[in-house]
């Protein structure tokens, strides 16, 4: 019995994702169909000029990765601290189109690659027939609109006003550049008719990104980091990405754990494994042309017990430092052959940097802010570089066969949430949902937020939140459910076929699994 399954944090996504896999096509495929839908729902979230990053496995294989992050103009001039919207905040190439292109390179030795036209249907629809007004969107809107953003408003303001909950929402630019891009290939949006508009309307809006910047970009195909753990082989993104705070995290608390641990030691040794992982991730990650030559030793045995050994059970490390905030969206597929993915696509903050293209119906990145503006740091901006990113999708391999795609948005929630759905579910045997769903912990800022406290949803602060703070934690309790607590979401398949999939219930996503039948 083949089955099949997908889940995002949009039940569009979802949707689109899975009326690819329902008629034979790959995992990648869907991926490609529900990420171009998710950029028309989720507005705010994603575009076409952002970025992503993959890892794709074909069952009984390694996985493989693909960088699609952007690098910044070589216009550039490094010297000047861009601000963080408008023209001069979209510095950075958009990568996520080329790694959508990268990614059917990849599978396409296996499977046949669907149309594009058939890919995009989805989001052409919505374009074309309008969106729900989330919540969430209104107040993304809104905060533009007090930031002085007015190319958003050109894009998603009806009549010259703000939309409202109960209207679609339509962009039938963003639709005709579909059509577009199923008509010309993926590449035009590089080297072609496509390339040369967008880097028309970035120069006259004052972005430093020129025709050359389009030209010379290519996603990357690279080896993912992975680290065994007595639970599974874990992969996740090198640099520039915080995929090694991930890996760092389970880890330590892999070298750590204890099974009669009550709940308070559990997550205060994940908080502190954080901790320790986040040092090691601001001093070393950069572009993957500037890292030190200690790279290759951070996941090493030596270190990992080195770090270990800096967590007291019975005291919190004080913590003070600024994070990292960001917006981003994870999915996950599985077709019919077993290949799974799991993939992630972003803009940084809502709506990137608030510089709309009107006439393409798309808004651009503003993952410049990633840089340092330290000229000492690896991680210096300069013409060329890749900046930072939070963005990290992740899987494991188990020894018995089974694996697992996993992740999701949140900026410096990332990699913490990443490892308390691991942790809850592969050492404490609960459920994927359950998992997922429980109350959860955010050490810094992300999504909406500024501060840089522990953060507890308020369940869980209920439960364990007095003796957090005796530990030494400064804690602050959130509302349950809290967005700002990311989206995740998971795909499992066991050595039975069995199969769970999840996503989040502070999202408006959709998990479905079902058996593949022949079209």
């Amino acid at each position: 019995m083949t089955q099949i399954a997908f889940t995002a944090p949009h039940f569009k996504a979802t949707e689109a994702g899975m009326k690819i896999l329902r008629r034979g096509g790959s995992a990648v495929d869907a991926m490609i169909a529900a990420a171009a839908a998710i950029a028309v729902h989720y507005p705010h979230m994603n575009s076409l000029g952002g970025d992503g990053f993959w890892l794709i496995q074909r069952k009984d294989a390694q996985p493989v990765a693909i960088d699609a992050a952007g690098c910044a103009a070589m216009a550039l001039e490094p010297e000047t601290a861009p601000p963080s919207r408008g023209a001069g905040a979209a510095l950075t190439m958009a990568g996520t189109v080329a790694g959508w292109q990268a990614a059917r390179e990849t599978i396409s030795e296996f499977a046949e690659p669907l149309p594009l036209e058939i890919l995009f249907a989805e989001a052409r629809r919505g374009c074309e027939e309008g969106i729900e007004v989330t919540a969430s969107l209104r107040a993304a809107l809104r905060k533009l609109a007090d930031e002085g953003c007015t190319d958003i408003r050109k894009l998603y303001y009806p009549d010259g006003r703000m939309p409202q909950a109960d209207e679609g929402l339509r962009n039938p630019r963003l639709g005709r550049l579909f059509q577009r891009l199923a008509a010309e290939g993926l590449d035009s949006f590089y080297r072609g008719s496509l390339a040369e508009e967008m880097a028309l309307a970035l120069e006259v809006a004052g972005s430093p990104l020129r025709l050359e910047d389009f030209r010379r970009y290519r996603a990357q195909w690279q080896s993912p980091l992975n680290i065994q753990t007595s639970q599974a082989q874990l992969f996740n993104l090198g640099a520039p990405t915080q995929g090694i705070a991930s890996l760092l995290i389970l880890a330590i608390y892999d070298q750590l754990y204890q099974s009669h641990w009550d709940e308070v030691q559990r997550v205060h040794h994940l908080i502190e494994a954080t901790k320790q992982a986040f040092l090691v991730r601001d001093r070393e990650v950069a572009d993957p042309r500037c890292l030190s030559e200690r790279w290759s030793e951070l996941l090493q045995p030596d270190h990992i017990r080195e770090l270990a050994g800096n967590i007291r059970a019975d005291q919190a490390l004080p913590w003070g430092k600024e994070a990292e905030p960001g917006d981003t969206v994870w999915m996950g597929a599985l077709d019919k052959d077993g290949t799974l993915v799991s993939f992630i696509q972003s803009i940084y903050w809502e709506f990137g940097s608030g510089l709309a293209l009107p006439s393409l119906g798309l808004v651009w990145n503003n993952r410049g802010l990633g840089f340092s503006r330290d000229p000492a740091s690896r991680n210096c901006v300069a013409p060329g570089k890749k900046p930072f990113h939070t963005l990290n999708p992740a899987m494991a391999q188990f020894a018995d066969g089974a694996r697992v795609a996993y992740g999701t948005m949140g900026g410096e929630g990332q990699p913490q949430t990443q490892a308390a759905l691991f942790a809850r579910r592969f050492y404490d045997g609960r459920p994927l949902a359950e998992a997922i769903a429980d109350g959860r912990w955010l050490l810094g800022r992300t999504w909406g937020e500024s501060s840089t406290d522990l953060k507890l949803e308020e369940g869980l602060y209920r439960r364990i939140g007095p003796e957090l703070e005796a530990l030494g934690h400064e804690i602050s309790a959130v509302p349950e459910h809290s967005e700002m607590m990311g989206h995740a979401g998971a795909i499992h398949i066991d050595t039975a076929g069995h199969i769970e999939c999840a996503t989040d219930p502070r999202s408006d996503g959709l998990a479905l699994c079902e058996t593949w039948q022949e079209p």
